[in-house]
């Protein structure tokens, strides 16, 4: 996997700016013209908000919220939104990710598993990549005995361009130790996510 913890530096600004005035006049836009006086400053703000990610730790992001507890039964977080950009196009994908794991006497405070997906969200990524990076820090993080994770996304660089399918979701999963080695592991976590949820009309 990866560095989890990205590269750590801040976005240059200034860099960004200059170089959405050049992409601007490269498509035959005027930088100068009312509407896009503040287009520049707008964008790179913008984008270094979206890749956030890379300044996280996620020794910091835990930030000893793991607490040991005699607890075996599966633990699920689901439906957590997220955004992200496709580093092939920088256009954004997005969608859902849900999350298993079975404890080895601890777990994680669950507000953290969605700030682990935003840290890994918050770069540019493909979704393959940052179904791994989710799972594979989860299980290393918690010892845990399996992890499951399963993103359901839409692409903008599939709707906008190309095939240009609009109703089209790309659903990958990554599944570690037990959820991986024993079937009836896994399928009662994709049972288990298929379910409404909670405040759903039945």
């Amino acid at each position: 996997m990866e560095d989890a913890n990205g590269s750590g530096r801040a976005p240059d600004l200034p860099v960004l700016q200059s170089l959405v005035t050049e992409v601007l006049l490269a498509l035959g836009e005027k930088p100068s013209r009312n509407g896009l006086l503040k287009t520049p400053e707008r964008v790179a703000k913008a984008l270094a908000f979206m890749t956030q990610g890379y300044q996280r730790d996620i020794d910091h992001l835990l930030n000893g919220a793991l607490f040991p507890i005699e607890y075996d039964e599966m633990v699920i977080v689901k439906d957590i939104d997220f955004f992200s950009m496709c580093e092939h196009h920088l256009l954004p994908f997005f969608g859902r990710v849900h999350v298993g794991y079975l404890p080895n006497k601890k777990v994680v405070g669950l507000s953290k598993i969605p700030r682990i997906v935003d840290m890994f969200a918050r770069r540019l990524q493909v979704q393959e990549r940052l179904t791994v990076q989710i799972a594979e820090t989860l299980s290393t993080k918690l010892n845990a005995h399996g992890v499951g994770v399963v993103i359901e996304a839409r692409h903008l660089c599939m709707m906008m361009r190309g095939v240009e399918k609009q109703n089209t979701v790309a659903v990958t999963s990554s599944m570690l130790g037990a959820f991986r080695s024993q079937s009836q592991t896994r399928e009662e976590f994709l049972k288990l996510i298929r379910r409404g949820s909670v405040g759903d009309p039945e």
